[in-house]
């Protein structure tokens, strides 16, 4: 075999060496390619699946966070309704009514604080590190707090005012008892005055003859020698039943009738006169009431 001829085979050899080296290595690469985009795509895989878990997490936040918001919200909303509704004047149901939607916005303030935990929990045990969820979380916090502080004020307000009113309902009962008491003293001496002026305006009066005012123990022969001279007087003590009780206000005539007359108590002359009606005295009359009954409450007149 010819050096020409050797070369060419071993030429041949070496070129077929070469091809099946390059296919080997190309075969090689082939694979690892395919092994870095099935990588590729897995992994592509991953993070599409996370950023799904993500966007759903925060849709779910924004939803919670979102009513809880609107719970705020009306929370404060009526809370300020109620601070009006407590400056004005009301009843024992619109105080209970307030009571009731306190109590009602207190439940919604602590739901709204256990879903605001639970809402920081699952971001926590997600992984997820979503600092504009932290940060509307603390707002959300800040807010449930500063509601709480509000609604305890309010409370506060609406107990000081019970016991203002309360005091004050202790007050007006003194001030009725103390007004009732002064009214019934005003009334005590009222009658007092009234009694004492029936007291100051009574008077009495008696009238017949010497006979029938001597039989009721009023007067008495006194003075003189063997019968002459003596003249009638008072006893000094006498039972005002043998009287006829008179208001001096009321009273200006006392009948008489009789032929003649004889006024034995002590009064004015001046303070009266007789008044005769067809041939006799018909009444005496009071011309000054002050002073008739100046020197004595007690008129005593005998008839003969």
């Amino acid at each position: 075999m010819t050096k020409t001829k050797k070369a060419q085979i071993a030429g041949l050899i070496l070129a077929s060496v070469v091809v099946i080296v390059t296919a080997i290595a190309g075969y090689q690469l082939y694979n690892q390619k395919v092994d870095e985009v099935k990588n590729l795509q897995s992994e592509n895989q991953n993070v599409n699946q996370t950023l799904q878990e993500r966007d759903s997490l925060v849709n779910e936040f924004v939803t919670a966070m979102n009513d809880i918001e609107d719970n705020l919200k009306f929370i404060k909303d009526k809370r300020q309704q109620l601070s009006l509704e407590t400056e004005k004047e009301g009843g024992r149901n619109q105080k209970q009514a307030i009571i009731d939607d306190i109590s009602l916005m207190n439940e919604m303030l602590d739901k709204s604080s256990k879903h605001i935990n639970d809402l920081e929990k699952k971001l926590k045990n997600s992984g997820f590190e979503i600092s504009s969820l932290k940060k509307r979380i603390a707002k959300l916090n800040e807010n449930v707090e500063e509601q709480n502080i509000q609604i305890a004020e309010l409370r506060k307000n609406i107990e000081e005012k019970d016991i203002m009113l309360a005091t004050m309902n202790v007050k007006m009962d003194s001030m009725q008892v103390a007004i009732v008491q002064k009214a019934d003293t005003l009334q005590i001496k009222q009658q007092l005055i009234d009694q004492g002026t029936i007291d100051m305006n009574r008077a009495y009066v008696a009238y017949g003859t010497y006979k029938d005012l001597k039989e009721k123990g009023l007067l008495t022969k006194e003075g003189g020698f063997l019968w002459l001279g003596r003249h009638t007087s008072l006893k000094e003590n006498f039972d005002d039943e043998n009287f006829t009780e008179l208001d001096i206000r009321d009273t200006q005539n006392i009948p008489i009738f009789s032929n003649k007359v004889k006024v034995i108590s002590e009064h004015p002359d001046s303070s009266y006169s007789f008044v005769e009606e067809d041939g006799q005295i018909a009444y005496l009359h009071i011309d000054n009431p002050n002073e008739f009954w100046k020197i004595s409450k007690y008129a005593v007149i005998e008839l003969k």
